[in-house]
């Protein structure tokens, strides 16, 4: 069907990505998934019509296979949702040097670097890149200060996605930095107020809505804009 929707989501094994990738499933899209561990249960796989794709966005061995295998394909929606919450410590003067080089290079550096191998594949005056990114990445965020260093993480994210869009050659894409609420999900907690299906429900009608529209945006899955 030449008027189908591609996708790509980036780290959809679980919790949000997954739920994407049912959302999307449900609504027509044609998507690509990526896991680490291809024969871990439950994952995208499960899906009827999903094209599952083995990926460590960490790793530049793993991402040199994953983008030649998918030279040429273009995408409608790219969304990066891979992320870690860190060391459970979450202090600066606890912090080891692996630690803050898993959770940096997973939050902030990885996805802005497949963003650059494969910006060339989103689909010219439509498409969407989005980041999975969260209202704690704002310096104006009073809130989470028990999260300090996932907090500093999601402003790297931010600040590097903001790097990242000035070099783009115009016409610029969507690029959408996305909050998608304090979701039930292992990161979450059974105490979040809201579940997988509402959050990308929300998120999807975000891209929806903003498609087409070029630029930059920092939004929550209901669409309010969220300061920097």
């Amino acid at each position: 069907m030449p008027n189908t929707k591609t996708a790509l989501i980036i780290g959809a094994s679980r919790g949000l990505g997954l739920g994407l990738v049912h959302r999307l499933s449900e609504q027509g899209w044609q998507v690509t998934a990526t896991v680490r561990d291809l024969h871990k249960a439950g994952g995208p796989q499960t899906i009827p019509e999903v094209q599952v794709e083995v990926l460590d966005i960490n790793e530049p061995s793993s991402l040199n296979v994953f983008t030649e295998k998918l030279k040429g394909q273009v995408f409608d929606l790219m969304f990066i949702n891979a992320g870690v919450s860190g060391p459970k410590h979450q202090s600066a003067a606890q912090a080891t040097v692996d630690e803050l080089g898993q959770l940096f290079m997973t939050n902030a550096i990885a996805p802005i670097r497949l963003a650059e191998r494969m910006i060339q594949q989103i689909r010219p005056d439509t498409g969407v890149l989005a980041f999975m990114s969260s209202v704690l990445g704002s310096v104006m965020c009073p809130e989470g200060n028990d999260m300090a260093l996932y907090k500093a993480s999601k402003a790297a994210l931010n600040s590097m996605t903001n790097s990242f869009v000035t070099q783009l050659a115009d016409p610029k894409p969507t690029v959408l930095s996305l909050h998608p609420g304090w979701v039930k999900t292992d990161m979450g907690g059974e105490g979040a107020h809201i579940d997988v299906e509402t959050s990308t429900r929300g998120l999807v009608e975000q891209i929806d809505a903003y498609t087409g529209k070029g630029g930059h945006y920092f939004i929550n899955y209901k669409g309010e804009t969220i300061p920097w």
